[in-house]
């Protein structure tokens, strides 16, 4: 992978991650605050979705 490729994926996800606050920010308020209210194991498991989530991705589009 070329620094290229990943500053460039870098700022995509900063583009994705700022849609919801720009767009909707009291439900993004609201959502985050339903997040802080969840369990560490609970975190833990959607953390872990999204890195194999992510990987899946990867792996189709390599």
């Amino acid at each position: 992978m070329s620094a290229d490729t990943f500053w460039s994926a870098l700022a995509l996800v900063l583009v994705i991650e700022g849609i919801l606050p720009f767009v909707s920010p009291g439900g993004w308020r609201r959502g985050f605050g339903q997040l802080m209210q969840l369990r560490d194991g609970q975190l833990r498991f959607f953390g872990l979705c999204s890195i194999v989530l992510g990987l899946v991705l990867l792996w189709i589009l390599g």
